[in-house]
């Protein structure tokens, strides 16, 4: 009931397509990326997102999905097709579409030329015609290529062409469409905040929210977005009225966070590396890792934050046996009693890198991430994680299943979480 009611209460102006063209697309040669971001920043905007389409490079297919969009959207944006080589077809299309000629732009050949002289380049026929462009449209400024967007409008939608090439699109987005669409008259607006949760799979959290979504106001809806070891929260609502929409969003966060204390890592665009890692740098504590199966993914996660150097001190990929050993010093008996999978030896990992290094925390990480190498016993997806750190060191054990790549991600998602929990513990304490 919420959904449909949150769905109808937007009129044609709130609504936008994207139509990516290209037939690489369709082969799956190139993944789709720009369709993703386009979303997420007309979203950003106010507009909601009604389709997504792909075509072929073809005149019929691009007619064909321009119509389809623009009998419902006030907004489709296409991408693709742009360029100076002869399987660029999109700009002679959409001419051939809007009943328009094709005339050189002057204002567009300048801006090739400056950025053709910045670079040191001479600017060759090929890309002269980057500038003829359909009489019918508004060129929009391309700051970091030679394809300039174009905007056309019909039947009360505005159509806007960008470049395939994503630093381009964007560029022409952030900096020419962006303030356009901005001015156009939106009856209703679109407020988002996501919350992100690891710990739990999306079913458990639903059972735990279920009354809390039930009553939600019918201006609202909730979208569940997991992926492995992670689910966002994404709460979204519509309305004339920002101000009163911002008030109520807040309050439904605050609930919603109060029903998964245990679970909830942080917003929006927040990475679980880059809370942990402020909530370490707060605490002025230093961490470091010793790892197996994740064979340097958490050092990875860490050292991608910006400033992670004021934290985190190193780590021991520790996949051989003889390196437990001979490095970190595990005990062989302990190896030959238990196994490398085990409680006994990722501890011992855990305190020997955390005296190693000098650091205040220490995780490690032992498992059988597969395809090969489970046992009745310990079947693949089995993982021992320890934490060393002020009080000594514990462990867990996850049974996370049979994809390796999944088991790598989850392992390493719920080792940050287990150094999270221990941070929010101190500071309660």
């Amino acid at each position: 009931m919420h959904s449909d009611s949150f769905r109808n209460s937007t009129g044609k102006n709130h609504l936008a397509e994207i139509i990516s063209i290209g037939d690489e697309l369709l082969i799956g040669q190139v993944v789709n990326t720009n369709a993703s971001w386009l979303a997420d920043q007309l979203f950003l905007a106010g507009f909601l997102v009604k389709r997504i389409v792909t075509v072929p490079d073809d005149d019929q297919a691009i007619f064909a999905a321009l119509d389809d969009a623009i009998s419902r959207s006030g907004v489709v944006v296409l991408t693709g097709g742009l360029g100076p080589t002869a399987d660029d077809i999109t700009k002679p299309a959409l001419c051939r579409y809007f009943k328009s000629e094709m005339v050189f732009n002057h204002q567009a050949f300048e801006q090739i030329s400056t950025l053709f002289a910045r670079r040191g380049w001479v600017v060759n026929e090929r890309n002269r015609s980057q500038a003829i462009l359909p009489a019918s449209c508004t060129p929009l400024q391309n700051n970091s290529g030679t394809a300039p967007g174009m905007w056309f409008t019909e039947k009360g939608t505005v159509v806007v062409s960008l470049p395939g090439v994503p630093f381009e699109m964007q560029d022409i987005f952030l900096n020419e469409l962006l303030p356009r669409l901005r001015q156009m008259e939106i009856a209703n607006q679109l407020i988002y905040k996501t919350v992100l949760t690891t710990g739990a799979g999306e079913s458990v959290i639903a059972d735990r929210i279920a009354s809390w979504e039930a009553a939600l106001p019918q201006s609202f809806k909730l979208a569940y977005l997991p992926q492995p070891g992670l689910v966002r929260l994404r709460i979204t609502g519509s309305g004339p009225d920002a101000s009163s929409l911002g008030y109520e969003l807040e309050r439904l966060k605050q609930e919603l966070v109060a029903l998964l204390p245990d679970l909830v890592f942080g917003y929006d665009n927040d990475t679980i590396e880059s809370v942990v890692g402020q909530k370490l740098i707060a605490a002025s504590a230093t961490l470091s890792t010793a790892e197996s199966c994740t064979g340097g993914a958490i050092a990875a996660l860490f050292t991608s934050v910006p400033g992670s150097s004021a934290f985190y001190r190193g780590t021991i990929v520790a996949y051989a046996n003889d390196i437990k050993t001979g490095i970190l010093k595990v005990r062989g008996d302990l190896l030959e009693r238990h196994g490398a999978v085990s409680r006994e030896v990722v501890e011992s990992m855990a305190l020997n890198a955390k005296e190693l290094f000098e650091t205040d925390y220490a995780l490690a990480t032992s498992g059988i991430a597969g395809p090969d190498g489970g046992t009745s016993e310990k079947p693949v997806g089995t993982v021992w994680i320890a934490l060393a750190g002020f009080n000594g060191v514990v462990s867990e054990l996850h049974k996370f299943g049979e994809h390796r790549g999944r088991n790598i991600r989850r392992t390493t998602l719920a080792a940050v979480n287990m150094l999270r929990k221990e941070l929010d513990q101190s500071i309660k304490h």
